[in-house]
């Protein structure tokens, strides 16, 4: 990177060095980032973890965890983030503008580049030899599963699909999740995708490798998790809204019934072998009241962010007090998927395959890798159903009862399809516990409605619509 830009330096001041200088361009790129939680609030403080630089010279990467703050004093809230900054002498060339950070200003570095490394395709291709050959750097280890076969010689580029954490596809062969925000533990996406690897589950692209840092104090925490790509596949999402698309000109129902009860075939598959590999558990009377008092809390909650909500608080409330009534024997949980619909599903030329086991971003790491009602993950489905369904009246100039009833049908069609397959594949039917399955969904609605209205309010009726129903049900 010539004489004053030589690239980062594997020493403690030469990291330390360039992370100063970053931070302040680091500071106002953080906040543009789709992945990034703390959006409308203040950054009051960026505290470096720790930074591993990965290549040296120019271009050089540099790995970074960094600490970052809301609220001040005592107060102060913070998250920690990963981040893979890449550093050129000369602005990188075919990396769009929202991937650079902007120009260094002092120290060593100054004048270089500081961008985005995931839309570098020659750094991300030295992060996969970092996989391939299992190396470490400090508390930064890469892992590899036996015999994964990784290649060391293939440039990645980043996926365009809008997620919670950033992916590399490399080739048509592996795919890399590089996990934004960072917790000390296991990633449940990790923990339970090698579970289904190891058992030899065909419902999941197979675990080739990851990484992870052992953050202070604290077990592992995961960054990043290579796995199978599925060039072949189609999206579940899609495909649900070609079908629905497809209504506004023939109301038949299709074909797409038929690949729901697939879904439910391939959950159920799934959560057996949970059940088999994983920690089962049996709630008893107690420990249900626990789990109908934290849906309450959440529902508390989403009534003070929406007050549109308070008009369904008893009855919803209601729903959630009969789950203890209704299961005085006790109830089963175990290891779920967590955040399961549509977008994670994928369909190959050899079945339904799911993603994306890290639960529910929002909730706290340790939470998500609590054992939970199966049923949790099929109430889900069903909302994702219903999302599809809106589609059909999206952009319509006023109400439509004959486009409503035919989105209505198509979502209770599906739904019952998913239901049966389910069933099917062995998981316990859900129409058998209609006040467990009212209670899961709501709660899966209640969540909805709280994330809409802070990011996409246009969609706000959709989840609102679901507790109108589900709230006169009760």
């Amino acid at each position: 990177m010539g004489t004053r830009t030589a690239g980062v330096r594997r020493t403690a001041a030469g990291v330390s060095e360039l992370v100063q200088v970053a931070l302040p361009l680091i500071s106002a790129w953080l906040p543009t980032q789709r992945w990034y939680a703390g959006k409308g609030r203040a950054i009051t403080g960026l505290h470096p973890v720790v930074g591993t630089p990965l290549q040296v010279g120019d271009p050089a990467l540099l790995h970074l965890l960094l600490r970052v703050e809301h609220g001040g004093g005592a107060a102060a809230q913070g998250d920690i983030y990963q981040l893979l900054l890449g550093i050129r002498s000369q602005p990188p060339t075919g990396i769009g503008p929202q991937a650079v950070l902007g120009r260094l200003a002092g120290g060593t570095y100054d004048g270089a580049t500081l961008y985005d490394a995931v839309h570098d395709p020659e750094l991300t291709g030295r992060l996969l030899e970092h996989l391939a050959t299992g190396d470490r750097f400090g508390s930064l280890s890469f892992r590899r599963t036996p015999g994964s076969g990784l290649p060391s010689n293939i440039p990645g580029r980043a996926s365009t699909a809008e997620q919670s954490n950033s992916s590399v596809i490399y080739d048509t062969s592996f795919i890399l999740k590089l996990f934004r925000r960072i917790s000390p533990g296991t990633n449940p996406d990790l923990e339970l995708s090698l579970a289904l690897s190891r058992a030899g589950s065909t419902r999941i692209p197979r675990v080739a490798a990851w990484f992870e840092s052992r953050l202070e104090r604290s077990e592992p925490a995961t960054l990043g998790l290579l796995q199978r790509y599925l060039p072949d596949a189609e999206d579940g999402w899609e495909l649900a809204l070609d079908q629905v698309a497809r209504l506004k000109g023939d109301p038949s129902p299709g074909n797409f019934a038929i690949e729901a009860h697939r879904l439910g075939r391939a959950t159920a598959e799934v959560h057996r072998v949970l059940a088999r590999t994983m920690p089962t558990a049996r709630l008893d009377r107690e420990r249900i009241e626990l789990l109908a008092g934290a849906m309450a809390d959440r529902l508390d909650s989403a009534v003070a962010a929406v007050p549109g909500l308070l008009r369904y608080r008893s009855a919803l409330r209601a729903a959630f007090q009969q789950l203890t009534a209704d299961h005085l024997d006790g109830l089963q949980v175990q290891r779920i998927h967590g955040d399961l619909h549509l977008g994670q599903a994928m369909r190959t030329p050899q079945g339904w395959v799911l993603l994306d086991f890290e639960g529910e971003p929002a909730k706290p790491l340790a939470e998500r890798r609590l054992p939970q009602p199966a049923l949790r993950d099929v109430a889900a489905m069903l909302r994702s159903f219903d999302y599809a369904a809106a589609h059909l009246l999206a952009g319509a100039p006023g109400p439509d009862p004959e486009l409503a009833h035919l989105a209505s049908a198509w979502a209770a069609r599906n739904r019952a399809a998913y239901c049966a397959g389910y069933t099917a594949g062995g998981g316990d039917d859900p129409t058998a516990s209609p006040e467990l399955m009212r209670a899961l969904e709501i709660d899966k609605a209640v969540y909805e409605v709280v994330y809409e209205a802070r990011h996409r309010p246009s969609w706000l009726p959709i989840p609102l619509a679901a507790i109108n129903r589900l709230a006169l049900t009760v």
